[in-house]
């Protein structure tokens, strides 16, 4: 793979004139977990210096910046402005190229939904060299083609995203334990439908009754003036752990440590807003906790009819595996995505990492098999095994999407390993 690092459109035109018949794809900060920003014997169009603020309307809240600009450095420059951005992931470090291209959502989607509802436009560079300014209203099929397309459609060179005004940088936090998957479901269906901000932590390790038990969090925002627990300072994860480490015996007691550190009863405590929403941040390197074979992660939505019995099948599946896992994570999802393939459905959504050892790809296919089963879908940016099948029989608008790229982008000279894979651009039979 050739990796092009332009500053300048006239050198991400060269770039994209110069890509050979393997094609051309955009990498950003590299934060997707699968093959969706790879481009095996063809080009990779690193955006990393494609970093500028270029205006801010304080009345409306309109933030243009360039494709490779962080939801960090956003946050760097306007956090102590009273000012966020509306949606952001379990990560800071995510371009809003990247943002937009995967159609990133967070803990609040009930409440405000993905990343691209909030984008009043994007310029895309196309195929033939050409810039576009693509709006929902001026050129609907090319945007929500765009949005969740992973980068197929071209590359987003800037974009402008409305920024949300905060009184204070931090939210009022509420943590319960839940003893169960019956009270995660419960909870969700309840108060955590009405909250701001919610996201569980499950224990993929538990059994029997215990089965699903974890750790409910709920938040709002924090009036001004509330003081808060600081957002932590970086730690480095110094060493990958060793194999022994990984083993069920001791990520089961990791994880019982984790549950019993909430009280019985709960608590309620006010957390800088960083460190709500990206907790991982916090520990550069904390994927080496999966040892030199690093991990593997799953995500898929189900929708609300499905989820009970769906989720529960799922978390059986991880858990009589055995596949050792320090984080799973539960959250809702409150309507549709905007784009053709974007990931969001009304419904729950579970997210697991486990180490990469040998029986990995055959459970991930039997989670697929499960989702596929109750009428779910797998998150292509977290996504590295999914079959050219059950992506066909997952995104529904896929016909819609294959029409888009035949007319922006006819010789397919945006590429990727993810696109190949799935047969994106091909009928599948």
């Amino acid at each position: 793979m050739t990796a092009r690092r332009p500053e300048r459109l006239r050198e991400v035109q060269a770039a994209l004139a110069a890509a050979g018949p393997r094609g051309i794809i955009a990498h950003g900060r590299g934060r997707s977990y699968g093959d969706a920003a790879l481009n095996d014997g063809g080009d990779a169009l690193l955006t990393r210096r494609l970093d500028r603020l270029i205006s801010f309307d304080a009345g409306s809240g309109e933030l243009v910046a360039e494709c490779g600009v962080t939801i960090d450095e956003i946050l760097s420059v306007f956090l102590r402005r009273g000012w966020v951005p509306p949606v952001c992931p379990g990560t800071a470090f995510v371009t809003l190229g990247g943002a937009l291209a995967n159609d990133v959502h967070g803990k609040n989607h009930d409440r405000d939904g993905g990343f691209a509802e909030h984008v009043r436009w994007f310029d895309l560079l196309l195929a033939d060299g050409t810039v576009r300014r693509v709006t929902p209203d001026g050129a609907p099929d090319l945007f929500a083609a765009t949005a969740g397309g992973i980068g197929l459609t071209g590359i987003v060179l800037r974009l402008c995203l409305r920024l949300r005004p905060i009184a204070a940088p931090a939210v009022v936090v509420r943590e319960d334990r839940m003893g169960s998957l019956d009270d995660f479901l419960s909870a969700f269906a309840g108060r955590a439908r009405q909250a701001s901000y919610s996201v569980g932590w499950i224990d993929t390790l538990a059994r029997n009754g215990k089965l699903g038990r974890g750790i409910l969090e709920t938040a709002e925002p924090a009036p001004a003036g509330r003081s808060f627990a600081e957002d932590r300072k970086g730690a480095t994860m110094p060493i990958d752990l060793p194999d022994f480490a990984l083993n069920p015996i001791a990520v089961a007691a990791f994880n019982a440590l984790y549950f019993h550190r909430i009280p019985a009863g709960g608590r309620e405590r006010v957390l800088g807003l960083r460190r709500f929403l990206f907790p991982l941040d916090a520990l550069d390197g904390w994927n080496r906790m999966y040892g030199k074979r690093g991990f593997r992660q799953f995500q898929c939505v189900l929708p609300n009819g499905e989820a009970a019995g769906g989720i529960r099948k799922l978390i059986a599946a991880i858990t009589e595996s055995r596949a050792a896992s320090f984080l799973a994570v539960l959250k809702t999802l409150g309507r549709a995505g905007v784009g053709m393939l974007s990931f969001p459905m009304p419904g729950m959504t579970l997210a697991v990492d486990f180490p990469n050892r040998p029986d990995a790809p055959d459970l991930l296919h039997r989670l697929e098999r499960i989702v596929l089963d109750h009428g779910g879908r797998i998150y292509l940016a977290k996504d590295s095994a999914l079959s050219a099948e059950g992506f066909a029989q997952m995104y529904p608008r896929l016909d819609e999407f294959r029409r888009v790229l035949a007319a922006v982008d006819p010789a397919g000279r945006f590429q990727s390993d993810m696109a190949r894979r799935l047969r994106i651009r091909e009928d599948v039979a």
